[in-house]
């Protein structure tokens, strides 16, 4: 479709089935291990913090997965989300490339994250939860799952990396709204939060120290389960409804991509997008450029090793093979909070190792310009995690003005960043710096 006007792409309908890249690995993805014996993780030692259908979920090879009617009847409040031409932004850069962008910020919670979080909500459920524990970032993960427990009749307690607790108030009461409990990690709360507090008092926290605190209080209340944002293959299987709606869109504008572009911090929103894409890769040979992008301050697909690593600081996890800057990696205080991770999930890096997907890292100076240009020419003020994607595109496109070539890109907009204008405020301020691996 080459019509001169924006345009929104909405399939007739959303996907009834997740997808699971794990039926079509060419190499079978290593598995997770106890921490204590190194061998295989079994089902029955993680049903102590989830229910039996995600651990299922979580250790299936099916390739494709039903989603609960009474989970579509959620999604339905804003799925299937718009695929749209950035023609503003085209124009802007004077470029021959196509750009397309998957807009997951319509979203109750204006992120992504619900994708997940609902389906996590409804499971817990079903198998008689009352309680959810968990961790967030930035804030998208932790009002995702406020909200998807507002819908099922769950309590939800959330331990929030304490810089972005105070850097992101809104998302903080936002989560209070929607009837969730929030602490600022390292917290009071639970005895590794109250260890850690007391080792370095002022501590900014990490996803790595909230995830040991959400685990703690998990194996300790009662009624009690741990729901998780990201990493963890049931994430990317109910984040996967993205990229099979991008799939269906694309052939509605009578267009295919050439590149692909998705932020990466645990991976669940380039999962989403990617992992239908990767598919095409592998069964019908497509030649696709699948690009995960971090941010330069925390680079664990760039920089980071390949290896088994706890998914948290107090190494109460199970190990996972991912790429990881270690367990005890405390990033920079950047203002994309979802992105500060010290490991990439395991499905994710196995991509990686078999070279179905390419990654890069961008400071965070160049990813808020592009954000910048992006809500001046397309009107959306985007998440600054999900800025790092348009960061690359924004470069793709240019390198098709030089070389005078078309190319068809599509960018993943995992969320909206009207609660994250504290950060523009710092950009456009001229307060805001490149930090750690940035400089």
């Amino acid at each position: 479709m080459t019509s001169p006007l924006q345009f929104t792409l909405r399939a007739q309908e959303m996907p009834t089935h997740w997808y699971n890249l794990n039926a079509d690995f060419p190499e079978p993805l290593p598995p997770p291990l106890h921490p204590g014996t190194k061998q295989p993780v079994t089902p029955d030692l993680m049903t102590a913090l989830f229910p039996e259908e995600l651990v299922a979920q979580e250790m299936s090879a099916e390739r494709h997965i039903e989603i609960p009617a009474a989970v579509r009847e959620v999604y339905a409040l804003y799925r299937p989300t718009p695929l749209l031409r950035a023609v503003r932004l085209e124009k802007a850069l004077q470029t021959p490339a196509h750009i397309y962008y998957k807009y997951e910020g319509v979203s109750p919670a204006g992120s992504h994250k619900p994708n997940t979080a609902i389906a996590q909500a409804y499971y817990n459920q079903q198998a008689g939860t009352k309680r959810l524990a968990t961790e967030t970032g930035a804030g998208q993960w932790g009002s995702s799952l406020a909200f998807a427990c507002s819908v099922f009749g769950l309590q939800c307690n959330i331990y929030m990396v304490k810089v972005s607790f105070h850097q992101k108030p809104y998302r903080k009461l936002l989560m209070e709204t929607y009837g969730a409990t929030v602490h600022a990690s390292p917290s009071d709360q639970t005895e590794y939060g109250r260890k850690v507090r007391a080792e370095t008092p002022d501590s900014n926290g990490s996803l790595g120290i909230a995830i040991s605190e959400a685990i703690e209080d998990t194996v300790k209340h009662p009624g009690t389960k741990y729901a998780l944002g990201s990493v963890l293959n049931h994430v990317c299987l109910h984040q996967s409804i993205i990229g099979e709606e991008t799939i269906k869109q694309m052939e509605m504008a009578g267009e295919e991509p050439d590149v692909i572009f998705g932020c990466a911090g645990g991976g669940s929103n380039f999962a989403g997008l990617a992992f239908p894409f990767v598919r095409k890769k592998i069964k019908q040979g497509k030649k696709y450029r699948i690009v995960a992008v971090e941010p330069a301050s925390c680079p664990s697909l760039t920089q980071g090793e390949l290896r088994y690593d706890f998914g948290d600081t107090a190494e109460t996890t199970p190990l996972m093979m991912m790429h990881t800057l270690g367990h005890n990696f405390m990033p920079p205080s950047i203002h994309a909070g979802g992105l500060r991770y010290h490991g990439m999930a395991p499905m994710v890096s196995h991509c990686k190792k078999l070279g179905l997907i390419e990654a890069l890292a961008y400071p965070q100076l160049k990813v808020f310009e592009a954000a910048v240009l992006f809500a001046r020419s397309e009107g959306i003020v985007p998440a600054p995690e999900s800025s790092h994607a348009i960061a690359a595109a924004v470069d793709e496109a240019r390198r098709c003005r030089a070389e005078n070539r078309k190319r068809v890109i599509v960018i993943g907009l995992s969320g909206n960043g009207l609660l994250d204008l504290a950060a523009y405020e710092s950009y456009l301020g001229g307060h805001m710096h490149d930090t750690g691996n940035d400089d």
